[in-house]
């Protein structure tokens, strides 16, 4: 007599060593859920701070306070742009095992009903042959299954690896700890060269993610002499401006990478069209009264040229294009907003940088001081 239960064996070993893809509370999404919720309030609360800082000091040193604070910022909102985006794909790799593991279920009770729909033919050959053929069948689709759950959760380590910054220290190493056994808590030996992949590129998120805020809180800012617009010469602090931390209020932001590769959040496409065009004309030389990259362009000039770009007018003098109210306070800068003195002009374009055509137009540092101009303040032309 042939061994049935030993024909049903192969198929429910699989069945028990796929795994349910049930991750549970607490597992590795919830951790990377609750490191993205914790930067968010951490953004919340520098914005504030900014904003109170700027209230009660001025000058070259909150300027550089402010720069660096906003760069901070940025990397914040990208870490926890990288966590959310990290535990939805942690939560689909567990819905392709899941689905498997339904699937692999219903293999098993597809045989064991062909089994038993053969009642006493069982025991003739014609049955057996039978038998043994759906059996033959049977864990041919299992193995099916999970050739393509291992497709599957390749895509998604690949996901992974294409949102992993670059690794350096630990201090989101329980992120990393449960991010790691996502892969292996899912699946164990009938999709353990998958598992063993996930495993691995799971484990260096958090390694990676404090690596972005540690390099970020460290940045240093220095100095550099701008041109200022209308043909005054004005001196500020160096290198680059405008915080992407805040993201626009209506859900319409538009993520715009910068060329230092940050990535920041415009309030709109208009925003983000005129921050593209304004970074496309740096190199441009200075021209008093230029109006295109092509010719020369001054301060005034390279604002009205970018937003002309997105269909936005601007007046032609920098000291009249401090439109869109209210004014946007320091905190919740975005890309696209202006910094508009009495005779100077220049754009935010994220991770504490302003773009501004001094001699040539140039990338620098968020600042307020420009030649001891009268600030008149940041504002949002699309608002």
């Amino acid at each position: 007599m042939i061994d049935l239960s030993g024909l049903a064996q192969p198929l429910l070993d699989l069945l028990s060593s796929f795994g349910s893809g049930v991750l549970g509370t607490g597992g590795p999404s919830d951790g990377l859920r609750s490191t993205a919720t914790n930067l968010d309030q951490i953004i919340a609360l520098s914005k504030s701070s900014i904003n109170n800082v700027n209230t009660v000091w001025d000058g070259q040193a909150v300027d550089a306070v402010t720069a660096k604070a906003l760069r901070v910022q940025t990397s914040s909102a990208t870490l926890s742009d990288t966590g959310t985006e990290m535990a939805t794909v942690v939560d689909q790799a567990a819905a392709y095992v899941q689905t498997g593991q339904k699937e692999l279920d219903g293999i098993v009770n597809s045989f064991l009903a062909q089994v038993s729909a053969l009642g006493p033919a069982l025991g003739t050959p014609a049955g057996l042959t039978t038998v043994v053929a759906s059996a033959i069948d049977h864990i041919g689709q299992g193995m099916g299954v999970v050739g393509r759950v291992q497709d599957e959760l390749g895509t998604q380590t690949a996901a992974i690896q294409d949102l992993t910054p670059a690794p350096s220290s630990t201090s989101l190493a329980s992120v990393a700890s449960g991010a790691s056994n996502l892969l292996s808590s899912v699946s164990s030996s009938g999709l353990s060269t998958a598992a063993s992949t996930g495993s691995s590129l799971l484990g260096t998120v958090a390694s990676g993610l404090s690596s972005a805020l540690s390099s970020s809180s460290s940045g240093s800012n220095g100095s550099k002499t701008s041109t200022g617009g209308n043909g005054t010469n004005g001196t500020g602090n160096g290198a680059s401006a405008g915080s992407s931390a805040g993201s626009s209020t209506d859900g319409t932001g538009v993520k715009i990478t910068l060329p230092d590769g940050s990535v920041v959040e415009a309030p709109n496409e208009k925003a983000a069209t005129a921050v593209r065009s304004a970074i496309g004309a740096v190199g441009t030389p200075y021209v008093w009264g230029g109006n295109s990259p092509g010719s020369g362009i001054d301060c005034s000039g390279l604002t009205k040229y970018a937003y002309g770009e997105a269909g936005v007018e601007l007046p032609r003098l920098a000291q009249e294009q401090h439109i869109g109210n209210p004014q946007v306070s320091p905190g919740d800068l975005m890309p696209g907003d202006l910094a508009v003195w009495d005779g100077h002009v220049a754009m935010v374009v994220g991770n504490g940088q302003l773009v501004e055509a001094g001699d040539p137009v140039s990338i620098s540092s968020i600042r307020t001081e420009n030649s001891g101009m009268e600030f008149y303040g940041f504002y949002r032309p699309t608002s």
